[in-house]
């Protein structure tokens, strides 16, 4: 059995260089790329026909976490690995409440990627252990993001 595999990444280089990190692995076949979430769900309307969904959080037109949450309502059957720079604990929350299946951080080896694509397929969540962390203190602490002030004057008036 092959596993299908689509990569939303906005640096060409950075998506060429996953590609290269997978194909040391007979059993993954590289479908498509796209640049930004907005085109990776137009290309999924064509051919969703995916297993995993390596995931970039920042690129323009529409970000990561967006495309998951819609993705996820749409084909709830692929899964969707987030793959970034970024450990900062509001896009884990957010990742995660979009759906995510999993969470890693760019620099991980070959043979850990694909064994977090393994771990997905077969109903595990993939995490960089610094990230597993980061999810834990999360649960322990849930993060609440911060509410915009009211620049109405009359929300800042006590009745009296």
């Amino acid at each position: 059995m092959s596993l299908k595999i689509c990569i939303a990444e906005n640096n060409y280089f950075l998506t060429q260089n996953i590609i290269k990190k997978l194909s040391f692995f007979n059993d993954i076949s590289f479908k498509y790329s796209a640049s930004n979430g907005a085109e990776l769900i137009s290309k999924l309307e064509k051919n969703h026909n995916i297993d995993v969904v390596l995931m970039n959080v920042q690129m323009p037109v529409m970000n990561g976490i967006k495309a998951t949450e819609i993705i996820k309502k749409k084909y709830p059957h692929i899964k969707i690995i987030i793959l970034t720079f970024f450990d900062d604990d509001s896009y884990i929350f957010k990742a995660i409440k979009a759906g995510a299946n999993g969470y890693l951080l760019r620099e991980i080896a070959a043979k850990k990627l694909y064994n977090s694509i393994l771990e997905v397929i077969n109903g595990g969540a993939a995490m960089t252990p610094s990230i597993a962390l980061k999810a834990l203190n999360l649960l322990r602490n849930p993060f609440v993001p911060e509410k915009k002030k009211s620049t109405n004057i009359q929300n800042n008036l006590s009745k009296r």
